[in-house]
């Protein structure tokens, strides 16, 4: 069963997130084996300096990187990654699991990720031109896999 993990800065703090996460973490356990990693954030003053946030950034990606399989298909969650579709994400997840047992999505702090990590990826998706809270994103991440699994499944969730 593939694996997949997903690499995340800073925690779920509200309620109905968690609970959120839960339910997409008990419906994909019917498709996959998922791995949810979250590390702390680097605590930055109010009006954090550019050198200050490339700092954290870099603190944050040697915590990441300790963190992605060398063996994993690497996928860094940023503003500047492709958008794809439910169905192109589902043939590209497909594809991607004919080749490799896991996949690893990476979702950077709110200051985004450092070049190290995004390097160190195969592939740069975003989900949205649109800006998102981080911890939304990750709860609209496991919505877009679970998706796309069903798709894959051929079942009746996605419309």
């Amino acid at each position: 069963m593939l694996c997949v993990k997903i690499i995340s800065v800073g925690t779920l703090k509200e309620p109905y997130l968690r609970d959120a996460a839960a339910e997409y973490s008990k419906r994909l356990s019917s498709y996959c084996r998922l791995n949810m990693v979250q590390l702390k954030e680097v605590k930055l003053p109010d009006s954090p300096s550019q050198k200050e946030i490339a700092a954290a950034l870099d603190d944050e990606a040697k915590m990441i990187l300790s963190e992605l399989s060398p063996r994993a298909y690497k996928i860094a969650m940023c503003v500047e990654g492709k958008q794809l579709s439910s169905e192109t994400l589902a043939k590209k997840l497909d594809s991607i699991s004919a080749e490799h047992s896991e996949i690893c999505l990476v979702i950077g702090s709110s200051h985004g990720l450092s070049d190290k990590v995004k390097s160190a990826c195969d592939m740069r998706l975003s989900v949205s031109e649109l800006t998102f809270p981080h911890q939304l994103l990750r709860i609209m991440l496991l919505e877009a896999i679970y998706r796309a699994f069903n798709i894959n499944a051929g079942t009746k969730y996605h419309k």
